[in-house]
């Protein structure tokens, strides 16, 4: 009881007010996560440049002619080669080939898909066919490509079509198969044809996953470009590889190789954001 008494004398303690927290600034928010979005792939991409110096410098230790590797080499050939625009007619062909490529891959491999993932029966009778043809190696088809076409840029166009339709035509048919089957069954109650079925709902539908194969097709034929611009032409990045090896100026081989790394990573970039920008779920997927 004594105890409780001298509880009750004790003054009571005040309390501290407690902090006021103050939300973050929606514009402060946003600086955070893009820098944080461009920090880790610039710390990965330093890392790597370190592996490339150290492992370039260990090299040359034993063969003298690896100097020719070492990034600064490497780099100030790049500079040399941009700026005097040695570079760029190679850089526009061999864009220019990759486009025709991709054109052709979409023209056959979008509506192809279109068919096999609306038409259930089609599907049946074509995937095993499709799937046997899928796998044979690209460049497996380079001596019957300059039988059919002669030396040339038709030979490569061929050759990027066949690598890149693959992945247009198994995205679009998997877009097709996976939309909602009550859009479908609301649109023909509503008096839709199946052409009107198709242009309204199910291409529009399909866009991102079209997108998505046209993203691994790019992948596919910027891989396959390289070796088919050996067969014969006198211009591009693959060429330009195979004059430097002749030349034994392998800091420029490093450059275009380089050059290639940044060009492929900047059209994936592309149709990232694009696969984004249609989608219809905003943002939920990932872009």
């Amino acid at each position: 009881m004594a105890e409780t008494t001298d509880e009750l004398a004790r003054p009571l303690a005040t309390e501290e007010p407690a902090a006021v927290v103050r939300p973050t600034p929606r514009w402060l928010r946003v600086v955070k996560q893009r820098a944080g979005n461009w920090m880790w792939p610039v710390v990965g991409l330093l890392v790597g440049l370190v592996i490339w110096q150290i492992g370039a410098t260990i090299w040359a230790t034993r063969f003298p002619i690896a100097e020719s590797f070492l990034p600064q080499r490497t780099f100030a050939d790049a500079v040399r080669l941009v700026s005097t625009g040695v570079l760029w007619p190679h850089i526009t062909a061999s864009l220019l080939r990759v486009g025709i490529g991709l054109a052709l891959a979409i023209a056959i491999g979008v509506p192809v898909g279109l068919m096999i993932g609306y038409w259930r029966r089609l599907e049946l009778g074509t995937s095993a066919l499709f799937q046997f043809i899928r796998m044979i190696s690209p460049l497996a088809w380079m001596p019957v490509a300059i039988m059919l076409f002669g030396v040339g840029d038709r030979p490569i166009y061929f050759l990027l079509a066949v690598a890149a339709v693959w992945p247009i035509l198994i995205n679009t048919a998997t877009g097709v198969s996976h939309v909602d089957r009550q859009w479908i069954r609301a649109a023909r109650a509503l008096g839709a044809n199946e052409w009107a079925v198709l242009r309204r709902v199910v291409i529009p539908a399909i866009i991102p996953d079209v997108l998505t194969g046209l993203r691994l097709a790019v992948g596919v034929a910027w891989l396959v470009l390289v070796p088919a611009e050996m067969l014969g032409v006198n211009n591009g990045l693959g060429y330009y590889i195979l004059d430097t090896r002749d030349r034994f100026s392998y800091g420029e081989l490093m450059t275009i190789i380089l050059i290639i790394g940044v060009i492929g990573y900047t059209l994936d970039a592309i149709i990232q954001r694009l696969r984004y920008r249609f989608s219809w779920t905003l943002g939920i997927r990932d872009a």
